[in-house]
């Protein structure tokens, strides 16, 4: 058997977004520490997203909202995003009321359509 040298570490995948559980109602005390999680899980994994498991963050409210904008908030300051998994209908209703967008996972990324971009152009057409 022929086993050539891999370089980086096997089985590792850099694009794979780590996955940080908010357990519970989180306590304001918490918050710097899951902070500086998301910021510490941006630099070592590389991918530029953390994915936050929200299923069992409790019911939706403005704690829950302040508490996910400041992880948003510390995550841009690194380079990178967060990305919620499992958000109660409730939760994704109230960051919407408030003008929070989140990627969810799970759905696709919305994007803007690129403006003054005819997808076909006929022959005699003017130039835009």
């Amino acid at each position: 058997m022929n086993h050539e040298p891999q370089d980086g570490l096997p089985n590792v995948d850099a694009t794979t977004p780590a996955v940080l559980v908010l357990p519970g109602p989180v306590a304001k005390d918490e918050v710097p520490r899951l902070c500086a999680d998301v910021r510490a899980l941006l630099t070592v994994t590389g991918a530029g997203v953390v994915v936050c498991d929200v299923a069992g963050i409790g019911p939706a409210g403005l704690a829950a909202v302040d508490v996910l904008a400041r992880l948003q908030l510390a995550a841009r300051r690194a380079g990178g995003r967060i990305r919620l998994r499992g958000p109660d209908p409730a939760l994704r209703a109230l960051l919407g009321l408030v003008g929070l967008a989140f990627e969810m996972e799970g759905q696709p990324e919305e994007r803007e359509q690129a403006g003054c971009v005819e997808k076909a152009v006929e022959p005699g057409d003017p130039a835009l």
